[in-house]
């Protein structure tokens, strides 16, 4: 995939927005002022958030992703070419993390998701 196709993945998503709060090239997806993706400038891949430590070890050690410099240890970092379907929900799950870690009243004024959609 590409970073335009990681794009418009992230933009479809209900209330999320893009920035570069660190510098041009640097795409940041948030939701309710929560980062759920980013891509660095020059690094190949998408950062995102899983449910926990043991999740993102998991998908590390088999080879999926590797750590997401400067995020915490329960993200990782997918390069482009894992595959549209792995990508998709991988974004799709970091999306559904954050957007629940929001407040009721945050939560209730987004439009629907389903993750499996």
């Amino acid at each position: 995939m590409t970073r335009d196709a990681i794009n418009k993945i992230c933009a479809a998503l209900p209330g999320a927005e893009w920035s570069e709060p660190f510098g041009p090239g640097h795409d940041v997806w948030k939701v309710g002022g929560k980062i759920f993706a980013a891509m660095g400038a020059v690094t190949e891949g998408v950062s995102v958030k899983t449910p926990d430590v043991e999740t993102a070890s998991m998908l590390i050690e088999a080879g999926v992703g590797s750590k997401a410099p400067y995020f915490h240890r329960s993200w990782v970092l997918l390069p482009f070419d894992a595959g549209q379907d792995e990508l998709t929900y991988r974004i799709h799950r970091s999306y559904a993390l954050i957007r629940a870690s929001l407040t009721k009243k945050a939560q209730a004024a987004l439009a629907p998701f389903d993750p499996d959609t």
